[in-house]
């Protein structure tokens, strides 16, 4: 795979052009990729610009549907809530992700569990 590939593949996604996308998909760009230089998946990407049916052909053609992107800092399924694609987020969660109000309890218990664990030793 080589780095422009996958960029066009990137706007391709962005712009809901989805004959380039599965041009670049039949070619064997991996979907998951997230380059160095934007730090974010196609998918995730294609969500957050609101090229829902770009996102759906990513997930048909093998597309991680639980990659975080550490750019936008959110999942497909988050990035979904944020852009207000119900049928896309429903897709995201039967896959297996969790939903935006279980991800921020794991979160919150994630951010809290250090600070249960010094107090507890801290009482021995």
């Amino acid at each position: 795979m080589s780095g422009g590939d996958w960029k066009d593949l990137y706007a391709a996604a962005c712009r809901g052009d989805l004959e380039l996308v599965r041009f670049h998909a039949d070619r064997g760009v991996d979907l998951d990729y997230a380059h160095p230089e934007f730090q974010s998946t196609a998918l995730v990407a294609a969500i957050v610009a609101g090229q829902e049916d770009a996102a759906h052909l990513l997930l048909d053609l093998g597309a991680d549907p639980l990659l975080w992107s550490e750019f936008d800092e959110l999942t497909p399924v988050e990035a979904a809530r944020q852009a207000e694609l119900p049928a896309l987020e429903e897709r995201l969660v039967a896959a297996g992700a969790h939903p935006p109000a279980q991800q921020d309890e794991v979160a919150r218990r994630r951010r809290w569990w250090p600070l249960k664990a010094r107090a507890r030793r801290g009482r021995r």
